[in-house]
């Protein structure tokens, strides 16, 4: 970590504090309402819909173009593990430690106005990242002892077809995320002009880190990974990586997906999906998310004696 001439103190850079939108109240997901409604997370014993986790992932581009310049852009990871809800009204700061000049990795993080942790995270460019949080978080892994929600599935398992998608800038993005990008950069926390226009190193609009959830998200039904429901799931750990960055606005890509690991904890079960985004013409991969879908065992109906059978 840099320190100030003369002194051994860390530093830190830090951004300032913004009030990120909830734009999912709509949403539906498995063919009933998400835990971002308001009426589903009171029901789960949460207090308010949650704020989806990736939208935070906007605070900290200003921070890692600065540490890391274009090339986070192009070869940026960042691996995050969810800590705390944030509800719409919150207030969040994103942080990361200023590494030693070269090095190639730092340590992120966002909390609340209050001090709340909100994620951590690891941020890197690569192409040799070191290990990042999530390769870390899924090596402590134990196998799950017995599941029912996802007792159809296995690690290895690729989805049932190539996924085609793009993102226009006025393209609503169906079900999972009910809004266009237009109408996210009329709220995003970070704008940037070069998020709706040309002028920047590739002449081309490129989509904004918390959208790259959204785009590699927009097609995932076609998977058709069989997960039994109706039960509510939310996002746990994320990384999202750039191999041959960035990606952009009106781009056509491929994603193909395949389940790379199964978890269980007292109050959930999970499936971690490596989502390998190409180019258009399936050759050239271009980024990956790696995604934790924690699914609530309690929001599955009968979950307890299916578990007993």
């Amino acid at each position: 970590m840099t320190s100030a001439p003369g002194f051994s103190t860390p530093l830190v850079l830090s951004g300032p504090l913004r009030s990120p939108r909830q734009m999912l109240a709509d949403q539906e997901y498995g063919g009933h309402a998400s835990i971002h409604d308001d009426s589903m997370a009171e029901k789960l014993g949460f207090r308010a819909g949650p704020i989806e986790g990736p939208t935070h992932f906007s605070l900290f581009p200003p921070l890692l173009e600065r540490i890391f310049g274009r090339d986070w852009y192009e070869r940026g990871c960042i691996s995050s593990h969810y800590q705390n809800m944030v509800v719409e009204g919150e207030e969040v700061r994103a942080f990361a430690e200023m590494p030693a000049p070269g090095a190639t990795r730092t340590k992120v993080w966002a909390q609340k106005a209050d001090g709340t942790p909100v994620l951590e995270a690891s941020a890197s460019i690569g192409p040799d990242h070191g290990e990042t949080l999530l390769e870390a978080r899924m090596k402590a892994l134990r196998p799950p002892e017995k599941l029912v929600i996802l007792a159809d599935l296995h690690v290895g398992m690729k989805g049932a077809e190539e996924e085609r998608v793009r993102m226009d800038p006025d393209q609503n993005m169906g079900a999972l995320y009910p809004f266009s990008l237009n109408q996210k950069l009329s709220v995003i926390t970070e704008n940037s002009p070069w998020y709706s226009g040309g002028d920047n190193p590739w002449g081309r609009p490129v989509v904004p880190l918390e959208m790259v959830s959204v785009l590699a998200e927009y097609s995932n039904r076609k998977a058709a990974f069989p997960v039994k429901g109706p039960a509510v799931g939310l996002f746990a750990d994320q990384e999202i990586r750039m191999f041959d960055g960035p990606l952009f606005v009106g781009e056509d890509y491929v994603i193909r997906r395949e389940i790379a690991a199964l978890s269980e904890s007292k109050r959930t079960e999970s499936y971690w999906v490596r989502s390998r985004i190409y180019d258009s013409t399936g050759k050239r991969q271009v980024a990956e998310m790696l995604l934790n879908h924690a699914t609530l065992k309690h929001s599955y109906a009968g979950y307890a004696e299916a578990a007993k059978g």
